[in-house]
């Protein structure tokens, strides 16, 4: 089989997010410039440093499985299963179009259950160990979004799970399309999920010093490239890409959204959590992103930036960006999801995704809110505060995560 020849293109897509429970109503509010950030509900946060976060604000699993499938699930799990019926009757993949066997699922995931683990050491040193669920392992494990979104639409195709932290879900889509290159599927349900907002989450992050602290004005909390940014704010959701090979697509007939034309990936290998200092590694899976889809630098006319809102991450992610587009840097157009989400963690990839696709199909650019104080280290186009409606044909969608793992994505406007 010729690789080469093998060209695959997303054909739906569904979200669960801090903006909205669909992909329009998560798109509409990013075009928009709202805030999905508000002070935690999950609990009292009032003796963590950082008391906020982007939670997911009425979602029903009952809309998407039975009520004992939802005892059995974690969040992260119901989020993911929730996003794959919707992209799934986006892209018209009904039983049958497509032999199940064909059909695989890759999803990043950062750290599962990490709730149900909190709760289940309270239940097991207040209550003692026989009192703990027999579903608690069913239910935390990180490849169990995976599973179940597997077991529930019926597709028994290639399925695996990728938890490189931030970078998860961009690394999962890109595996999902080099797994439908190399002939393994004809279809990939593909994307990432994440739910773990808790105690114990907040407190792993704010004893980094990794989260901002602007707990008055929430909205205005996560700032991206902004000079008073002072960390990431915590969020939960998911995203969910139909992938398949334009053969199939084009054999079902099937809705194309764009085409995913290039996927690079690398390691810093330099620190525990802080990007390499010179932006190697972020200019690395850049550019392998770029001469995989056969693009040159000058021809991405927008960039989703990883874009966290820490001080070292936005100043990196510039100074690699400058690295590979030198002048041209200053004319392509950036902007920053998280700047209205927060940080996903190992779904924030495919909400970035979601976003990119989004800019293509619909010719708009979503800005990045907060960016009030010009950073001279971050002095690129960041899209402030405000949509820009521009036509753009090829997008580039950066990930870097904790450990120094680094992916990116390549969108292009389908061209039959």
């Amino acid at each position: 089989m010729d690789e080469r020849r093998i060209r695959v293109v997303v054909t739906g897509m569904g979200a669960v997010t801090p903006l909205g429970l669909s992909v329009e109503e998560t798109w509409r509010n990013l075009v928009l410039g709202k805030s999905g950030i508000g002070r935690i509900t999950f609990f009292d946060p009032s003796e963590f440093p950082s008391q906020i976060a982007g939670e997911v604000k009425g979602f029903d699993p009952a809309q998407f499985m039975s009520p004992r499938e939802a005892r059995r699930m974690e969040r992260f799990s119901q989020f993911a299963v929730a996003a794959a019926f919707q992209a799934v009757e986006e892209a018209r993949l009904s039983n049958g179009t497509v032999d199940g066997k064909r059909v695989g699922v890759i999803l990043g995931n950062g750290i599962g259950g990490l709730p149900v683990i909190e709760e289940g050491v309270r239940v097991l040193t207040e209550r003692g160990n026989t009192r703990l669920s027999p579903f608690f392992f069913p239910m935390v494990l990180s490849n169990m979004a995976a599973s179940n979104v597997s077991r529930l639409l019926g597709f028994k195709g290639y399925n695996s799970t990728v938890t490189t932290a931030c970078a998860a879900a961009t690394q999962a889509i890109g595996a999902a399309r080099e797994t439908i290159v190399r002939g393994a599927a004809d279809v990939m349900l593909t994307g990432g999920t994440e739910a773990g907002i808790c105690e114990l989450g907040l407190a792993g992050f704010c004893v980094m010093r990794a989260l901002s602290t602007q707990n008055e004005h929430p909205e205005k909390a996560s700032r991206p490239f902004d000079a008073k940014r002072d960390g990431f704010v915590a969020s939960e959701g998911a995203a969910i890409l139909v992938l398949e090979s334009l053969d199939c697509a084009l054999r079902r007939n099937a809705p194309i959204l764009a085409e995913l034309s290039g996927f690079g990936s690398s390691s810093d290998a330099y620190h525990l959590v802080q990007p390499d200092k010179e932006g190697d590694g972020a200019l690395y899976a850049m550019s392998q992103a770029l001469e995989n889809a056969g693009v040159l630098p000058t021809e991405v006319e927008y960039i989703n930036a990883h874009g966290t809102s820490t001080p070292l991450n936005d100043k990196i992610e510039t100074l690699a960006i400058k690295r590979l587009f030198g002048d041209y840097a200053y004319r392509v157009p950036i902007s920053a999801t998280k700047s209205m989400v927060g940080h996903g963690l190992g779904a924030a990839g495919a909400i970035e995704a979601l976003a990119s696709i989004k800019t293509i199909t619909d010719r708009v650019i979503h800005p990045t809110i907060n960016y009030e104080f010009p950073d001279p280290e971050c002095d690129l186009d960041y899209v402030p505060n405000q949509a820009r409606k521009q036509q753009v044909n090829v997008v580039l969608s950066n990930s870097f995560g904790f450990g120094g793992q680094n992916s990116c994505l390549v969108f292009r406007r389908f061209e039959g």
